[in-house]
């Protein structure tokens, strides 16, 4: 009878082990855990003008300063009003950063010049020509007069430079918008300094 008890507790015993494994061992539910990509961050674009040597439009990494596009622009032109700009402020998309000049020190603005009459007199022509000297000719204009260029970094200027070299001269001005980095905004800027 006591052994009998024994082999009862044993049977009993290896079924409550049974189940504990089996319930052990089983998959887990729920749902499983996907890993998302990170987002990527979208640049910060800024216009930057007034008293720097190279005005235009610069994209930044998401925290950059106003210090970042100064930089960007080539720094401040000795006019600029440096105690008017807060160096340390941080940059927003679509931002345009007007750095001030000194009081008085601010270029005046050039005359606008009074159109000629179209005609095929040499007079008329000599005139035209003279105007057109201090003009950039993008398609002899070396990297450094590109480069001069409001909105024209050197990266845009070679560009520019390999462009003409692989598809030959630009007939006229508006074709250097074809150009990888030079939109409508940033021929705007230059259109009336460059002639081809």
């Amino acid at each position: 009878m006591k052994n009998a008890l024994y082999v009862l507790l044993g049977v009993m015993a290896g079924f409550v082990l049974a189940g504990a494994l089996i319930f052990v061992s089983r998959a887990p539910e729920g749902q499983p855990i996907v890993l998302q990509p990170a987002p990527t961050k979208v640049p910060v674009a800024v216009h930057v003008i007034g008293a720097v040597p190279r005005p235009g439009l610069y994209e930044f990494a998401e925290g950059a300063r106003v210090q970042d596009a100064i930089d960007a622009a080539g720094g401040l032109l000795a006019s600029a009003n440096v105690d008017a700009v807060n160096l340390a402020a941080l940059l927003t998309d679509g931002q345009q950063l007007n750095i001030p000049y000194k009081d008085g020190e601010a270029p005046a603005e050039a005359p606008a010049e009074p159109e000629l009459p179209s005609s095929s007199n040499s007079e008329d022509e000599n005139s035209s020509n003279s105007a057109n000297t201090d003009l950039i000719n993008i398609n002899t204009a070396s990297l450094e007069e590109l480069d001069s260029l409001p909105g024209i970094g050197p990266t845009i200027a070679q560009r520019i430079i390999d462009y003409r070299t692989e598809n030959g001269p630009f007939t006229t001005i508006d074709e250097i918008m074809d150009v990888p980095g030079v939109g409508p905004s940033t021929f705007d800027e230059i259109k009336d300094l460059i002639t081809a």
